[in-house]
């Protein structure tokens, strides 16, 4: 199966790993159809409600955080052929009724192109300061619970789910996804996401991550899917990466280093990147294009199918769009049979 390249667009990324301001609304739709041209196969969008304290610490300006359903809604009717992807959808900030009732109506209006990527989030904080009286609440249940319901709203009749914080009573979700089952991503570096990719989901969603550490997070993602009784083959290894393309390594390294993804990644530290040892340029595609090419192939041997949600080194829109260009026409091709 040929490997499958995604790129992030603007959803809820100024101050976090783009300056503030960044993309303005007109600047979405073109990025998206860029990546559709291109021939890349998804765009990718990642989902917050309020601002983290280390930006708002950085930046005087509050970011704009664009919902990204409604984003994607409105990318869905101007493109055709190009996945649309969360990346992730914080399950813990939403209603499942209302999510299934959402992405089942993206399904259809975008004639079956949703991947529904879920996790917890990255920052407690948020979800703290969304619900202030739930603060003993352990995120990690709430989408083991959401995963469950979602498969069910998408696929039966009526549903009653009687969880620890997920619950309905005989609710009637329709109309179904076009996708039968719609793929549903585990996103995350916990042990117990892999677990959930292995059991629950579609495919494996974790960020920054090694060769190596993608090797052993397939392993552990087939164990689960072996005692679950469910084929491990057709579970998507979907990594997210920060990519840094420029003519030399040392180049696209010095625009890393100064780049607010680097300042992102930092703020991680505590959080999804917690587990990790060493440096960022072993766990990124950062280089020249045939430097990136090669650690594309190193990933691909560690069992890597989609490179999902890869978020660019960009100080503005249209050097965002300059390196998107670089990557399809020195590193996209090479992959394309």
């Amino acid at each position: 199966m040929p490997l499958r390249f995604g790129i992030h667009i603007p959803t809820c990324i100024e101050g976090m790993m783009y300056p503030i301001p960044f993309a303005r609304p007109q600047d979405i739709l073109p990025l998206a159809l860029l990546a559709e041209q291109l021939g890349f196969d998804s765009v990718w969008g990642n989902d917050h409600m309020t601002t983290q304290r280390y930006v708002q610490r950085e930046f005087e300006t509050p970011p704009n955080y664009y919902e990204p359903l409604v984003t994607f809604a409105y990318v869905a009717g101007r493109t055709t052929r190009i996945n649309i992807c969360t990346c992730i959808l914080v399950l813990p900030m939403r209603h499942m009724v209302v999510t299934a009732k959402q992405v089942a109506t993206l399904d259809q209006l975008s004639g079956g192109r949703v991947i529904l990527g879920v996790g917890t989030g990255a920052y407690r904080e948020e979800y703290e300061a969304l619900f202030p009286d739930a603060r003993g609440a352990h995120r990690g249940t709430i989408v083991e619970e959401g995963m469950k319901a979602l498969r069910l709203l998408f696929s039966e009749r009526r549903v009653t789910f009687k969880g620890r914080y997920v619950r309905m009573d005989e609710v009637e979700c329709f109309p179904k996804p076009v996708q039968s089952p719609l793929p549903i991503y585990a996103g995350g570096n916990h042990p117990e996401v892999r677990r959930r990719a292995g059991e629950l989901g579609d495919g494996w969603l974790p960020a920054v991550l090694s060769p190596e550490e993608i090797k052993k997070g397939v392993e552990d993602i087939r164990r689960a899917a072996e005692r679950a009784g469910r084929d491990p083959a057709k579970i998507d290894i979907a990594p997210q990466f920060v990519v840094s393309v420029a003519r030399t390594h040392e180049e696209a390294l010095k625009r890393f280093h100064a780049s607010q993804l680097y300042k992102h990644l930092q703020s991680l530290r505590n959080a999804t990147l917690r587990e990790q040892t060493g440096g960022y340029a072993e766990r990124n595609l950062i280089g020249s294009p045939e430097e990136i090419c090669e650690r594309v192939r190193l990933y691909q041997a560690a069992g890597v199918q989609t490179f999902a949600g890869m978020t660019f080194v960009a100080n503005s829109v249209p050097e965002l769009r300059d390196s998107v260009e670089l990557f399809a026409s020195e590193v996209l091709r090479h992959f394309r049979t």
